[in-house]
């Protein structure tokens, strides 16, 4: 993480803490300004900065909606296993703008989160991400298992075939199987 991404996490798990419980599927809205460090060449928020921030939001929501406790009672954390985002407009330098983070649903291997990026009410950006679940003693948690510890049914919330088709599409082979580079 770099150093200058750690203020604004440490802020959101503040935030995480001091604002109101979220059920599952609520909607959470998380405030952020665009600073000089977000910026590039061009003088607007940067691509790739979009998805650092995103990361923070994701992060007052775990804590909001009581996962983030689970996970460290359970020895479990999430990262990102694929990611798609949609830009509109720029985010130029000291805007205000929120995201708003909701869970959308469930496969057996993943939860998947549909991320905006708003200004004024109006939607900027938007993201996908399958985040999956890991042991820290090694292993994935699979989606059933998450739906027994945070007390939920999973299969109740399956997600769209348009996510689904597009989480089959950019999916790679796993960790313990040969993932050569040949193009064709």
């Amino acid at each position: 993480m770099p150093m200058h991404m750690l203020p604004r996490i440490l802020f959101h798990i503040f935030r995480g803490r001091t604002k109101s419980k979220l059920g599952l599927f609520d909607v959470a809205k998380a405030r952020f300004r665009v600073w000089p460090t977000d910026l590039d060449i061009l003088v607007h928020m940067n691509n790739g900065k979009y998805l650092s921030v995103l990361d923070s939001a994701r992060i007052e929501y775990t804590i909001r909606s009581g996962f983030w406790d689970i996970f460290k009672q359970q020895g479990w954390y999430t990262v990102v296993g694929a990611q798609t985002i949609s830009y509109r407009k720029s985010l130029d330098p000291f805007q205000k703008f929120s995201i708003e983070t909701r869970v959308i649903g469930f496969d057996e291997r993943a939860c998947y989160i549909e991320q905006r990026f708003l200004r004024k009410g109006e939607i900027y950006a938007r993201a996908y991400i399958q985040a999956r679940i890991l042991r820290k003693s090694g292993g994935t948690v699979s989606m059933q298992e998450l739906g027994e510890v945070g007390n939920f049914d999973v299969t109740a919330h399956p997600i769209p075939k348009e996510l689904a088709a597009w989480a089959n599409a950019v999916r790679l082979p796993s960790t313990r199987t040969p993932a050569p580079s040949i193009w064709d």
